[in-house]
């Protein structure tokens, strides 16, 4: 062991190698599968011989399969870091009002400027809302008497994504049923087929620095999924941690949900996933749990680009899969966060 308790860096590089190497393996063939110029695939010899099909690849797939990938690696960092901080193995990142603040600050900005928004400003919008939900839900936690910190704050979540979901209701109800309902209705639905370099760009100062804490901290998740007296008495500065890990897990999940629109059951099923295959220790579970993210959400983006002539919201093919593979996982183990 080393210091701090963390596993040798040896162990975890040779239990997630194999991972990491398929992550970048999928992440090659995916800028080559798509409909041009055939149905389902474009031969890579065509990138020197048709300049089209070079610009399909580098300028709209390759931003769209790396986009896909933050997503997919931020939903799920987000998902266990929750799941772990609340003892809960039922939350993912839209538990504290994250993903319906994100939906209703789009919502607002294709409401107000049209439905020929600019895509910046959507995203500005949605993050900060998304951003706002955390702020919100923390501020009525601090305002409710009932139970410990964490039922607080879980509650709070809950009033305020009730309160967001309203909000876009109502947004939809006022909206042109001919421009702008259609465009809040994609949105919702998630999909990353808008994504280019700009966007990436946009993503990375939030999801890099974020994700970046939840890997440096994940020694820490073992500490903090246990009874706070537990963890006080082995030295976790309890309020600190936690505010530390879910700032970088949310402005990760909420960076991403801006761009993609709202994409369910990533960071609740694969969380899950790499504790069976990896173990509930979270300094192993969390680096597997990005890697596993990264992977469903590349191949889940491939499918729905691909599948049909038109293409298949993202939010679609990730609830479908994400929903058989938590019900078999339900009926093979038992849900549990480390005690």
């Amino acid at each position: 062991m080393t210091v701090e308790g963390a596993p040798p860096l040896r162990r975890v590089v040779r239990a997630l190698w194999p991972q990491a190497a398929l992550l970048v393996l999928l992440v090659l063939l995916a800028l080559f599968v798509g409909r041009y110029p055939g149905p389902f695939w474009t031969p890579p010899w065509l990138l020197w011989q048709d300049d089209l099909a070079a610009r399909v690849v580098w300028s709209l797939r390759f931003p769209r399969v790396v986009a896909a990938m933050l997503l997919g690696m931020s939903l799920s960092g987000a998902g266990i870091v929750l799941q772990t901080v609340f003892r809960n193995p039922l939350v993912e990142p839209g538990f504290l009002g994250v993903s319906q603040g994100a939906a209703f600050g789009a919502a607002l900005a294709i409401l107000g400027l049209g439905a020929g928004a600019s895509p910046l400003a959507v995203e500005a919008s949605a993050m900060a809302f998304a951003l706002g939900g955390l702020g919100l839900s923390y501020a009525v936690a601090r305002r409710l008497h009932f139970g410990g910190w964490v039922l607080r704050l879980v509650l709070g979540g809950i009033a305020v994504s009730a309160l967001f979901s309203a909000g876009v209701g109502i947004i939809k109800y006022l909206a042109d049923p001919f421009a702008e309902l259609p465009t809040i209705t994609f949105w919702l639905l998630g999909g990353l087929s808008g994504v280019t370099w700009p966007d990436v760009l946009y993503l990375l100062p939030f999801v890099l620095p974020g994700l970046t804490l939840v890997v440096a901290m994940r020694w820490r998740l073992n500490l903090l999924s246990l009874q706070d007296e537990s963890a006080f008495s082995l030295g976790s500065a309890l309020n600190r941690e936690r505010g530390l890990l879910l700032l970088g897990a949310v402005a990760a999940a909420a960076a991403v949900t801006a761009v993609g629109g709202i994409v369910g059951w990533v960071g609740l099923m694969v969380p899950h996933l790499a504790r069976r295959a990896y173990g509930a220790d979270s300094r192993l579970a969390v680096p597997a749990a990005l890697l596993l993210g990264g992977t469903f959400a590349v191949v889940c983006d491939a499918v729905a680009r691909t599948l049909l002539a038109g293409e298949i919201p993202l939010g679609i093919v990730t609830s479908l899969a994400g929903a058989v593979g938590f019900v078999v996982l339900m009926s093979r183990v038992t849900l549990r966060v480390p005690r």
